[in-house]
């Protein structure tokens, strides 16, 4: 009798052991909501990327949610898309409606990254209302990637596109093999019309009047950080993930 006691002791013991050794539960881990901010070019969606599979959260672009909502015909993709063939931009209030639309979806609920929102102050402005109504208690960080215009241009000026498997090679960085052929699959290279130098200039000119007061926005928030996103891939994305581990 007093072995088998003692045998049941051990055991519940090490069961205790067992249990206390699981790691610990996070679904009520703080909500985090990513704004990652940076010129065109500045590698945004390359770390965006990144940053999504490291955190577990997914990655809200406002070109998807326009290119999603028009094709699967909803109601909010009809309303954008009458402005778009128009020529027109799409108001934020409609942009707005399409973003809570998507981050109310169960994979929202450790967070997001927005890539692309927002773009003005009176956006930043309008999610700042949606956020304090919507995502009380979330943390909210700003992530700026600061690249000098003349390395964009520089950058975006030398891409290369596949148009068979959506590659993307460089003239000076990564050339192709053959000129004008893709190194994976081998199809025809071309430069996307936006990406010639003097359009890039345009774009550039575009973000310094109307995104880039987003970085004094934020700054004054007390939630962004800036990194250099001249360095190597690897390290700017070490780098957005020490910022993140120390908001």
């Amino acid at each position: 009798m007093n072995i088998l006691f003692y045998g049941l002791c051990l055991f519940a013991l090490g069961f205790g052991a067992i249990a206390f050794a699981q790691p610990v539960q996070t679904e009520n881990a703080q909500k985090t909501i990513v704004i990652l901010l940076g010129p065109p070019g500045s590698g945004k969606g390359t770390q965006a990327a990144r940053l999504t599979k490291e955190l577990n959260i997914p990655h809200i672009s406002t070109g998807d949610l326009f290119r999603e909502n028009i094709k699967n015909n909803t109601d909010l993709g009809k309303k954008a898309k009458a402005f778009i063939d128009a020529g027109k931009l799409v108001p934020d209030e409609l942009t707005l409606e399409l973003l809570m639309d998507r981050v109310a979806r169960p994979d929202c609920a450790r967070g997001y990254l927005l890539d692309g929102f927002p773009r003005t102050i009176p956006q930043a402005e309008a999610l700042d209302k949606y956020l304090s109504e919507k995502e009380k208690g979330a943390r909210i960080v700003a992530l700026n990637l600061q690249v000098p215009d003349e390395v964009i241009v520089k950058r975006i000026a030398g891409r290369l596109l596949c148009k068979g498997c959506t590659n993307i090679q460089h003239v000076e960085t990564s050339p192709p093999a053959k000129e004008g052929v893709c190194d994976k699959c081998g199809g025809e290279l071309y430069q996307r019309s936006d990406d010639k130098p003097e359009v890039v200039a345009q774009r550039l000119k575009s973000y310094h009047e109307q995104t880039e007061p987003l970085e004094n926005y934020y700054s004054k928030k007390g939630v962004l950080t800036n990194v250099n996103g001249e360095q190597q891939p690897d390290q700017v994305f070490a780098d957005l993930m020490n910022a993140l581990n120390k908001k």
